[in-house]
């Protein structure tokens, strides 16, 4: 059976166009004599938009979101705009996936096996393995315009042929128009894979949304929940997207994941896991700034110290959890991989070799041909170089540094000195 040709490295975009400056800049002047407020959105209202009708528990966090972004979310009139377009394509897409299983009730049958989660803290090279691993012809990940238009990615799939991914590609160089330092931050383009978060979105059960508004009691009531409704969905998108491939099985990429252990190996009990792992204090800036980011198109206000805050809270629970896992067992050790940021980033073929050989998985030719040209057409994975100070969000190199130790001494993390600043 003849393979899949290589793929060619991906088309750099050119600049993002002069409408879309315009548009930023129209935005900008139509905020300043506009009304502020939100018009109220229930859920009843989204389903309606969407043609769908919720699970009760994805209805109740719509409820909980929606409620967070009236009491604690100042939009601008672009977040207002995009909160309601934003809301019912999620719940459009719920309701495709559903339609897909009714039509071929086999696609539910259909076995997710032994997927691999990728997971560390954010910011720690999740991303860089995780675009690899979607250079293989025969692995399956989930792509940003999949999560936009869901639909099964045939083989050889060109997304410069596709209606859908030309129409990704124009949604997102609106955005880069709003928001300009994202390319350099995180460079993307339809086809590139997509985090979990944007799945479990549909549902309402994600920390996607505390990313791009400022929702602290919904993201607190998440916290509070059981996660496995969630990944029965997210469960059945797979399904949906797999069918008809012939792909090995998924890699799966998403931060998230390490507050959703439990969750995923209730629903995925032959899951495998790679955890990536880098000094705590040398993501942070860049995990700040980030979220700084992705927010502002969307908020008039933003607190860079509160984001600060946020942020390595967060994470510092999540470097915790990290160890409890590992220390846990509820992986054998033929299921999971440690593997530190330098040794990913110093000989990444070698690596992932690495990983495939631990999973007893064949690393081909085409696979590691395409990951190939894909490094050297885009040097450090296609990021900036940016640099982001630490104090800038309210972050003490000395205060954290203790909290992280018990994480930084188990898994043998190179520590390295910060002058106040971080490279990204």
């Amino acid at each position: 059976m003849p393979r899949d040709p290589v793929p060619e490295p991906p088309v750099k975009r050119p600049g993002k166009s002069l409408r879309f400056r315009l548009l930023s800049a129209g935005f900008g002047a139509a905020e300043a004599v506009l009304p502020r407020g939100i018009p109220a959105i229930d859920a009843s209202a989204i389903e309606a938009a969407g043609g769908s009708t919720l699970p009760d528990f994805a209805r109740e966090g719509l409820e909980r979101l929606t409620a967070s972004i009236a009491a604690e979310t100042s939009l601008s009139l672009f977040g207002r705009v995009s909160v309601r377009y934003d809301l019912t394509r999620l719940v459009r897409n719920a309701e495709t996936i559903r339609r897909m299983h009714a039509a071929t009730p086999g696609i539910g049958r259909e076995p997710v096996r032994a997927p691999v989660f990728i997971m560390g803290l954010p910011r720690s090279g999740t991303t860089f393995l995780h675009t690899l691993f979607g250079f293989d012809p025969d692995v399956l990940v989930p792509r940003v315009w999949q999560t936009l238009y869901p639909a099964p990615r045939p083989r050889g799939f060109d997304p410069r042929a596709s209606a859908v991914a030309r129409k990704t590609d124009r949604q997102l160089d609106m955005f880069a128009g709003m928001a300009p330092e994202f390319p350099a931050i995180h460079p993307i383009d339809a086809d590139s894979p997509q985090e979990c978060s944007e799945i479990t979105a549909h549902v309402f059960h994600s920390l996607r949304f505390d990313t791009t508004f400022r929702v602290p009691s919904y993201t607190a009531w998440i916290d509070s929940q059981d996660d496995a409704p969630a990944f029965a969905f997210h469960r059945q998108w797979l399904q949906a997207m797999q069918h008809g491939t012939g792909g090995r099985f998924w890699a799966l990429k998403c931060p998230e994941h390490t507050f959703s252990v439990k969750a995923i190996l209730q629903t995925y009990p032959d899951a495998r896991f790679v955890v990536v792992h880098r000094d705590p204090v040398h993501v942070f800036a860049s995990v700040a700034h980030m979220t700084e980011v992705l927010r502002r198109p969307f908020l008039r206000g933003i607190d860079p110290a509160e984001i600060g805050r946020q942020v390595t809270e967060r994470w510092i629970d999540g470097a915790r959890r990290l160890v409890e896992f590992d220390r846990s067992g509820a992986v054998p050790a033929e299921r999971l991989v440690n593997i530190q940021y330098e040794t990913l980033t110093a000989d990444p073929i070698k690596a992932v070799s690495g990983i495939y050989a631990h999973f007893g998985e064949a690393f081909s030719p085409a696979a590691e041909a395409a990951m190939r040209a894909h490094l050297d057409a885009a040097p450090r994975g296609g990021y900036g170089r940016n640099r982001y100070r630490l104090a800038d969000f309210g972050i003490n190199v000395e205060r954290l540094r203790p909290r992280f130790a018990p994480y930084i001494e188990y898994f043998g993390v190179r520590a390295r000195p910060s002058d106040g600043t971080q490279a990204a």
